[in-house]
């Protein structure tokens, strides 16, 4: 069963923590948005293998916008 991990929020992917074939915990930091000046780590719900990177550095996401695939 696969995992996606989506924008809270309206942003800048300012940079990737993770990169495919990466293992991942729960809460382990994947990536950092910036939004209104901040900037967001992104932590992982589930575990799991990163499969895929749907966004690249400096992309800008919109809510709810898939970003990283778990498998």
């Amino acid at each position: 069963m696969s995992e996606n991990i989506v924008a809270p929020m309206p942003g800048k992917v300012v940079k990737f923590l993770v990169k495919v074939g990466d293992q991942v915990s729960a809460d382990d930091e994947v990536l950092i948005i910036e939004a209104m000046k901040m900037e967001n780590t992104i932590y992982a719900s589930s575990g799991g293998t990163v499969q895929e990177i749907k966004v690249k550095e400096g992309d800008l996401v919109d809510t709810e916008q898939l970003m990283i695939v778990l498998g």
